[in-house]
């Protein structure tokens, strides 16, 4: 159950087109009752909206709390949320889906306004994978595809591009947006969320979503090609490495999340990446996507062989005395990984420090020795990205 106690007066907003149950609940009432031209609780209201799935994933997430700390709504504007009079909530728990958002940063920052810190967002998403699928079930071949190519322009595209953006939103008002799994959580880690729990129900992805901080307010998110993301450089100072994207948009914000939930494979690279997306995959198979760090090596900012340029996080799970040696030299476009091309962290944060080391020592007799190994590991052994 949603909940055991009922104390003071609480509003929960719940509107739909037939009924709006926006009416206090009073000390007197039954828990769980909103009162209105019938008795209804916060169950039922659920239950009928989604189903009794979807409503026992919810109770899980909030029976240890008082009715009047949950907030119920079913709503797609920003203003449904900050014009609500709550201030004291534990759990804002939203019905309506994420696609149909108009600006999804927007609310979510809106949210995360209303929750104390450890507050709790519930929603849910049909993710761009859920949907492919559903609409290639709906015609038969060839027309789904057709069906689906058109589809995919028109949601996934457009509403990405400057030229055609607004007349995206003009012609759809944001209903029905395309949005990934990975944009998605994507997205809450930005606007200050920890994603806590997931299910699929329903071909719907709910998701448990815990505030830890304020928002990012990224105000200028990158959707196109050709993308910067920050490294760590020589001295430990941040650089903005560029790369082609092979993940979707905010994939950067879940480095963490997806580490924990799936670890490290072979090679040093997560298990089961769902950031990355298919044409991404052909991309980092061929080292196409690294090609923009060119630009990096003309700006001085890397070399031609060195360790890999890394992330914050995945910096953090080398070792101190590796952290030390390492950001004493610039990071670089060919890292000594296909040189000897280590399967483990532990085996390649070794090949890195006899790397390190070795050019300590002689940095040019290094380079070259270990270019010559790396170029024979690719042209003639055919090895390629994982």
């Amino acid at each position: 159950m949603i909940s055991r106690t009922v104390g003071a007066e609480a509003i929960h907003y719940f509107k739909t087109k037939n009924q709006d149950l926006t009416t206090p609940v009073s000390s007197d009432s039954q828990p769980y009752t909103i009162r209105d031209t019938r008795k209804i609780t916060l169950e039922q209201i659920i239950t009928r909206r989604l189903g009794n799935q979807v409503c026992e994933f919810i109770s899980e997430q909030v029976n240890h709390m008082r009715l009047q700390d949950v907030f119920l709504c079913d709503t797609r504007k920003v203003n449904g949320i900050l014009d609500s009079d709550i201030y004291t909530c534990s759990a804002i728990i939203n019905l309506h889906r994420v696609n149909d958002y108009r600006r999804i940063n927007k609310f979510f920052e809106s949210v995360n306004m209303k929750l104390p810190e450890g507050g709790l967002f519930i929603n849910n998403v049909e993710t761009y994978e859920t949907r492919k699928k559903r609409i290639l079930k709906k015609f038969p071949r060839p027309f789904s595809y057709a069906y689906y190519l058109t589809d995919f322009v028109f949601t996934r595209i457009m509403p990405k591009l400057k030229l055609t953006k607004k007349l995206y939103f003009d012609i759809t008002n944001g209903h029905g947006r395309v949005l990934t799994k990975a944009e998605t959580l994507g997205r809450l880690y930005s606007c200050g969320f920890e994603v806590i729990e997931e299910k699929v129900i329903d071909d719907r992805l709910y998701f448990v979503a815990k505030k830890v901080k304020r928002p990012n307010f990224d105000m200028d998110p990158s959707y196109g090609p050709l993308i910067r993301l920050k490294r760590v450089g020589k001295g430990g100072k941040p650089i903005k490495v560029y790369k082609f994207r092979t993940m979707y948009p905010y994939a950067e914000y879940l480095q963490q999340y997806v580490f924990e939930c799936n670890d490290l494979k072979e090679g040093g690279k997560i298990k089961n990446d769902f950031r990355i997306s298919n044409e991404g995959k052909l991309l980092r198979k061929y080292w196409i996507d690294e090609l923009p760090m060119l630009l990096n090596l003309l700006k001085g900012e890397m070399k031609l062989v060195g360790g890999r340029p890394l992330s914050s996080h995945y910096f953090g799970l080398y070792s101190k005395e590796l952290q030390e040696k390492r950001i004493r030299f610039k990071p670089g476009l060919i890292p000594p990984f296909y040189a000897d091309l280590p399967k483990t962290l532990d085996e390649i944060m070794a090949s890195e420090m006899r790397y390190l080391e070795a050019y300590e020592k002689k940095p040019l007799a290094t380079d070259i020795k270990y270019l010559c190994k790396i170029i024979t590991n690719i042209v003639v052994r055919g090895k390629r990205s994982s």
